[in-house]
C-alpha cells in the first residue's frame, strides 16, 4: 500500500487533477500582488494618513472575513476578494479613508464572478450591514476604478485553487484508507493565514501546500506524506521554500490559539441587523455624503485636503465576530479564537 501511494497508478481522475494543477501553477504568477506594492504597505507607519498600513490592511481583510460570513458566501468568495485588495493596494497608492470602500468593493466584485445571482446581496445591503460611510455610487464608481485597474482580470488562480486540488489529488489515492483530510478546516486555516499581509507575498501554490504538509504531519500519516512529497517534486518546490512558508504557517496557527484570545462572537453582526438598527441605519443612509473624486491619473500623489470626512476614523471593525465560521465543526479546535480588534497585533 506505502509502494502505491509514493507511485499512484494513473486514473483518468487522477490525470485530469494533475493537469489541472499544472495549468494553474503556470499561471499562478499572473495573479501576485506586486512585491514592492506589498513591501510598501509593511513599511508605513500604523498613523501615516497618505497610505495604508500592514495593520490596516488586515483589520479590513477580518472585516470581510465577517462580512462573507454573514452574506453566507464562499470561501472562494472571500479568498478572490482578498486578491483583488491586495493585488489593488499593491499596484496603487491609497489613502486610509478610501479603504473601506475598496474593500467592500473587492467583496462584491468576487461574491458577483463566484455566488449564483440570487444570492448575491444588494449593494444597498451590503453598505448598510458593513455601516461604512459611503453611497452606492460610490460603490459603483470604485468597483469601475478596481474592474479597470486589474485589467478585468476579476477571476484569479489563488491558494484555494491549489488547496482544492491538492485535496483532491490525496483523497484519489487514500480512498480505502481511515485517515482523511478535512477540507474545511483547511479552507479556515487559509483565511486566517490571509488576515496577514505576509502571506501575501507567497505563492499560492507554495501556500496551499505548506497547510497541507502541516495538517498531514500533525495526523501523522506516511502514506499522505508520500503523495505530498510527490506532488512538491513535479512541481519543483523546493524544500527550503516550503519550509519557510511551513514555518510561518505553524506560527500563524500558534498565535490564534494563544490564551490571550477570545472566542469570536457572533452577537455582534446579529445586534447589526436587529429591528431598531436596521431602522436607523435604513434612515440615515441617506444623509452620508459623497467620497470626493478620486484622480485615477496621479493616484501616486498625495491627494488635497478635502471636507469628506476621514472614513477611516469611527469605524467599528467586524474582526471580533467572525460570523458561522467560529462555530461548529468546521472550526479547529486549535483555532477557535480571535483577538479583538483593540488588542489584535499583526507580525510579519
Amino acid at each position: 500500500r506505502h509502494s502505491d501511494c509514493c507511485n499512484p497508478s494513473p486514473d483518468m481522475e487522477t490525470v485530469k487533477l494533475m493537469r489541472e494543477l499544472i495549468t494553474n501553477f503556470e499561471q499562478e504568477r499572473n495573479y501576485l500582488p506586486k512585491e514592492t506594492g506589498l513591501r510598501l504597505i509593511e513599511s508605513t507607519g500604523e498613523n501615516d494618513s497618505r497610505g495604508i498600513s500592514a495593520k490596516c490592511r488586515d483589520t479590513k481583510v477580518e472585516d470581510l472575513w465577517s462580512l462573507t460570513s454573514f452574506f453566507g458566501y464562499s470561501t472562494q468568495t472571500f479568498v478572490l476578494a482578498v486578491n483583488l485588495l491586495d493585488r489593488f493596494l499593491a499596484m496603487m497608492k491609497v489613502q486610509p479613508k478610501h479603504l473601506a470602500c475598496i474593500g467592500v468593493s473587492c467583496l462584491h466584485i468576487a461574491a458577483k464572478a463566484v455566488e449564483e445571482e440570487c444570492n448575491v446581496s444588494s449593494t444597498n445591503e451590503l453598505i448598510r450591514i458593513s455601516q461604512c460611510k459611503f453611497t452606492v455610487s460610490d460603490l459603483t464608481r470604485m468597483e469601475k476604478i478596481i474592474s479597470e485597474k486589474l485589467n478585468f482580470q476579476l477571476k484569479a488562480i489563488t491558494a484555494l485553487t491549489f488547496l482544492r486540488l491538492y485535496h483532491g489529488i490525496t483523497s484519489a489515492h487514500t480512498s480505502d484508507l481511515k485517515e482523511t483530510l478535512n477540507l474545511d478546516t483547511l479552507e479556515v486555516q487559509l483565511k486566517a493565514c490571509l488576515c496577514r499581509i505576509a502571506f501575501s507575498k507567497a505563492k499560492p501554490s507554495v501556500l496551499a501546500l505548506s497547510l497541507l504538509t502541516q495538517e498531514i504531519e500533525a495526523m501523522q500519516s506516511v502514506d499522505m506524506l508520500e503523495i505530498a512529497h510527490h506532488v512538491q517534486r513535479h512541481l519543483k518546490i523546493t524544500d527550503f521554500e516550503l519550509l519557510h512558508w511551513k514555518g510561518l504557517v505553524a506560527k500563524c496557527m500558534s498565535d490564534y490559539s494563544s490564551p490571550e484570545c477570545s472566542k469570536p462572537n457572533n452577537k455582534k453582526l446579529v445586534w447589526i441587523v436587529s429591528r431598531r438598527t436596521a431602522q436607523n441605519l435604513h434612515t440615515s443612509y441617506y444623509s452620508i455624503p459623497e467620497l470626493p473624486t478620486i484622480p485615477e491619473d496621479c493616484w501616486d500623489q498625495c491627494e488635497s485636503e478635502d471636507s469628506c470626512e476621514d472614513m477611516s476614523s469611527g469605524e467599528e471593525s467586524l474582526s471580533s465576530s467572525l460570523g458561522s465560521d467560529a462555530e461548529g465543526p468546521y472550526f479547529p479546535l486549535n483555532f477557535l479564537c480571535q483577538r479583538p480588534h483593540n488588542k489584535y497585533h499583526h507580525t510579519s
